[in-house]
């Protein structure tokens, strides 16, 4: 095995037993910290464990045994603590993003700490790591033929290629000739040292015999043949050289380098144009990519989950224009799968018994009686006043006989403005439509909006305690209500007084529906009167649905709590409170075509 092998193989066994290995000195850290999982569910108690430099996380402490639900490794992750929440801390590795928040600040920062202290003692990403990759890349580079190099970066060109291979072949011949020439000046110093040595040798003869060969340096040798004292000194093949052809040679080459290169050149810069449109149709393709992926990434912000930091709260990172725009296109959906299961409710055929109108008369007797018969009077007091005066009701919406009116009331920055709507439906009577909107069995069919309710306690036969809890519109937070939901008869005084119904729902408190931190409570006292209009039927006919007219007064006052913004709530309440009647009344009429009339 080379040097280089052995290298690079001590160097990843050093890297595998640093992966392996547990850091020394760090021990397990693990508890219970909220994590948030989606728009739906919001934060969630998870158990996460800190070890071997990989954080994860479980659905519970018991659940350990099952293996975890995610994790992510450290070695590349940035810890970035919350600059509003002082419990949050945000992990992100690539494109994984973990938001986690303990239960105070204190907890946060042991976790912090804990990572960081992880992260420095598992050798990840250390500056001897970094030093060792590098020597190790050194080491394989350096091994690499120049020759391979060059020629690889041209894979696509055949006609560069061939010139490629004409340039090694010249460097073949200009290296042969550096080692010819190199023997030439080796041949040279041994020549030069053979003379110093001889002229040292001659100097120390004369020396010691003083007395010159008259010869002229001639000897006889025994067999009586003459020959020179010192025989004349060349080097070794050093005659043998031709520089006349070696010049010639070296000049033919150079020229043909240089000719090979003008040659390159012109190839590159016929190529250049080539590569120019390439190019160009390069930009091109990236700049759609970008318009697309920047008009992607703002209908993820109006439409879809982005994290906590996008959805409702003090410190929201999305203004109130794009909220407004996410909340109007959630709403558009809601609509739209509406519109597609309206078909089959409107196949559902119920008959339920309607109480006797007895029941109505009276508030009954209950723990709310008092404040139920509070809440009765102030709406025919107050509900049916007319919209002049110093109310201050402004008109926003006017479709045919619906007409919507408002007056813009704030308390602490919370949006309360009070809604009041009037409305004429043919064909149906006051009974029937506050029935329809007081009964919870036909709750689902007409309201869009809730995603689930239940009757937590039945005072009476006319006064109930509902739950109710709303479908989310992000990035609104989801709301819920605890209300009491009463119906009554109005006695009329005079014999010309509408056959009058009301039905009332404002907010209570129950010990089986406590507020949770998945939903922001909201509080409402909403009030709907309908007063039926009998138009006397010609001759000696009975009264037909064509002679009903109900007139529908129906008032709003919510405070939705929370921290939506003042124009979005307005915005939303133009838009849906309409829709919401017409949608109601319309059930209603389809309800009743062709059945009995209930006075």
């Amino acid at each position: 095995m080379s040097d280089n092998q052995s290298w690079s193989s001590s160097g990843s066994e050093e890297d595998l037993e640093l992966d392996s290995g547990n850091p020394v000195g760090v021990v397990e850290f693990s508890g219970i910290l909220s994590k948030w999982t989606n728009y739906i569910h919001g934060w969630q108690d998870r158990w996460v464990s800190l070890k071997n430099n990989t954080l994860s996380y479980y659905k519970s402490q018991d659940e350990r045994e099952y293996g975890c639900r995610g994790s992510l490794c450290l070695s590349k992750a940035v810890i970035v603590a919350h600059e509003f929440d002082e419990c949050r801390l945000d992990i992100s590795v690539n494109d994984s993003l973990w938001y986690l928040r303990a239960q105070d600040p204190e907890h946060r920062n042991k976790w912090i700490d804990s990572i960081e202290v992880h992260r420095a003692e598992s050798g990840y990403g250390s500056e001897s790591s970094l030093r060792r990759h590098g020597s190790m890349m050194s080491l394989t580079s350096a091994n690499s033929g120049v020759s391979s190099t060059s020629s690889s970066s041209f894979k696509k060109g055949h006609s560069l290629r061939e010139k490629l291979s004409e340039m090694e072949t010249f460097r073949d011949i200009l290296c042969r000739q550096v080692d010819t020439l190199q023997r030439y000046f080796d041949g040279c110093a041994d020549v030069s040292r053979d003379v110093l040595e001889r002229d040292r040798v001659v100097e120390e003869d004369e020396d010691d015999f003083p007395s010159p060969r008259t010869s002229g340096e001639l000897v006889h040798n025994n067999n009586g043949s003459k020959e020179k004292l010192f025989q004349p000194v060349s080097p070794k093949g050093v005659n043998g050289i031709d520089f006349k052809g070696e010049a010639i040679t070296f000049k033919a080459t150079t020229a043909g380098i240089l000719a090979t290169l003008s040659h390159c050149i012109e190839l590159m810069v016929k190529r250049e144009d080539s590569w120019q449109k390439r190019l160009d149709k390069e930009m091109e393709k990236r700049r759609r990519i970008e318009g697309g992926y920047k008009s992607t990434l703002n209908d993820l912000k109006k439409s879809h989950y982005r994290g906590p930091d996008y959805e409702e709260g003090p410190n929201s990172l999305i203004n109130d224009d794009e909220f407004f725009d996410a909340v109007e296109a959630a709403l558009d959906r809601q609509d739209l799968m509406e519109e597609q299961s309206h078909c089959e409710k409107t196949r559902l055929h119920r008959s339920i018994p309607v109480p006797s109108e007895d029941l109505y008369s009276s508030t009954g007797s209950h723990r709310y009686s008092d404040k139920v018969e509070e809440m009765v009077q102030n709406h025919m007091t107050y509900s049916l006043q007319d919209m002049g005066g110093d109310a201050n009701w402004q008109l926003v919406v006017e479709e045919g006989e619906m007409k919507v009116y408002r007056r813009e009331v704030e308390e602490n920055g919370i949006v309360l403005d009070p809604l009041k709507a009037t409305h004429s439906v043919k064909g149906v009577t006051g009974h029937e439509v506050c029935n329809y909107f007081w009964d919870t069995a036909y709750r689902n069919d007409w309201e869009t909006t809730i995603e689930n309710f239940n009757v937590v306690e039945t005072l009476s036969e006319n006064a109930i305690i509902v739950f109710q809890a709303h479908k989310r519109v992000w990035p609104a937070s989801q709301r819920d209500v605890l209300y009491l939901s009463a119906m009554r008869k109005i006695p009329a005084h005079n014999e010309n007084d509408p056959d009058t119904w009301l039905v009332c729902n404002f907010s209570v408190d129950h010990e089986n529906a406590q507020p949770s931190s998945r939903c922001v409570r909201a509080k409402i006292n909403i009030g709907l009167i309908c007063q039926t209009l009998v138009s006397p039927p010609e001759g000696d006919k009975e009264i037909s649905r064509d002679n009903l007219v109900c007139k529908i007064t129906y008032v709003a006052n919510v405070n939705p709590g929370g921290w939506a913004p003042a124009s979005v709530l307005r915005a939303v309440a133009k838009r849906e409170y309409p829709k919401f009647l017409k949608r109601f009344t319309s059930y209603v009429q389809e309800k009743t075509a062709g059945k009995p009339i209930l006075f």
